[in-house]
């Protein structure tokens, strides 16, 4: 910790402007080495889920329920990257670790939103891949439009409630001790390890809220996969089970890399928080993670391999008759 941010640390009042996020390190080199790899991250991240969006959205070969709710995952990883990895990226050039109150409620408020709200996502995925292959004569009617889009609308509506609750409960504590958060983002641990009031009530949430969304919607995964596993060893044709493995495959993935990190952050008293190991199982949820989508998806799945594959071949023709044409004017 440099001067400057133990001068700003010190702090003997319970009204709070503004905290300092203590980051990584101060060693200028390693803070560049860093800002290169999250600004390549991030950038991957913007690009590969914004494209995932439009793929499925300009495709018409990919407008069943399982894209629809990939689209919105994609969506959910570049807007909870987007709420932490700019202003990380900012403290890496400028120097500056300071983030105002309000920005600090903002960061909090967003990030705890989307979180809940893609284990919510998550679950109605693997409920989706569960009524597709174990009950597919009826699947077009048990996941029409209405109810695919009210369970992507209920996902955001219980992560804003919840995210709403948090913050509320946490930024009515007395942080009078220090204002200097260990983590490079507002997250509930760090600041319930900061504050000096009786976190007691916060702690309750936290199991509560946090624990009834990622341990329900974990069972809720766990029993859709066991149906699909039991329902694709009873297929006789290699070639079916492959396909439906296939399908399935990349959401296990996912599933098991988000909840890994979620779980053990959060679903721990306070006074087990290890904050410096926190916060590098935090990069990967909300830095590494949303990159990480992108790829899972797009590699493992058939469908989006060979949607991309058509719409660079249209986009090659498109290009040479461009070039032919203007080859003939010369």
């Amino acid at each position: 910790m440099n001067k400057e941010t133990e001068k700003m640390g010190k702090w003997n009042q319970t009204t709070v402007t503004e905290f300092v996020l203590l980051g990584f390190t101060d060693h200028q080199n390693i803070k560049a080495v860093f800002f290169v790899l999250f600004l390549a991250i991030y950038l991957v991240t913007l690009v590969g889920n914004i494209g995932i969006i439009i793929l499925i959205w300009i495709s018409p070969r990919l407008r069943s329920p399982m894209y629809f709710f990939l689209s919105n995952l994609a969506f959910l990883d570049f807007s909870y990257s987007s709420a932490i990895t700019p202003k990380m990226l900012l403290n890496f050039v400028t120097g500056k670790k300071r983030i105002s109150l309000p920005g600090c409620i903002a960061q909090m408020l967003l990030f705890a939103a989307f979180a809940d709200a893609e284990c919510l996502l998550l679950a109605a995925m693997a409920y989706d891949r569960y009524m597709a292959i174990c009950n597919p004569l009826i699947y077009p009617v048990l996941m029409s439009h209405g109810v695919c889009f009210g369970l992507v609308a209920g996902s955001y509506l219980i992560g804003t409630v919840t995210s709403l609750i948090h913050t509320y409960y946490t930024f009515r504590l007395s942080f009078c001790g220090s204002n200097v958060i260990n983590h490079f983002f507002c997250d509930i641990p760090p600041l319930l390890a900061l504050s000096c009031s009786n976190t007691h009530i916060n702690e309750i949430l936290l199991f509560a809220l946090c624990g009834f969304i990622q341990m329900s919607t974990f069972m809720l995964i766990v029993i859709s996969y066991t149906y699909i596993i039991c329902t694709i060893l009873k297929i006789h044709s290699t070639e079916g089970r492959q396909k439906a493995f296939s399908t399935c495959s990349s959401h296990l993935t996912a599933v098991a890399l988000y909840y890994g990190t979620l779980l053990f952050t959060y679903l721990r008293p306070s006074s087990s928080y290890i904050l410096n190991t926190d916060k590098i199982v935090s990069v990967f949820y909300t830095v590494v993670f949303p990159m990480l989508n992108p790829l899972i998806y797009t590699l493992r799945n058939e469908e989006v391999k060979d949607t991309i594959n058509k719409l660079l071949q249209r986009k090659l023709i498109a290009l040479r008759r461009i070039r032919s044409f203007f080859q003939c004017l010369h």
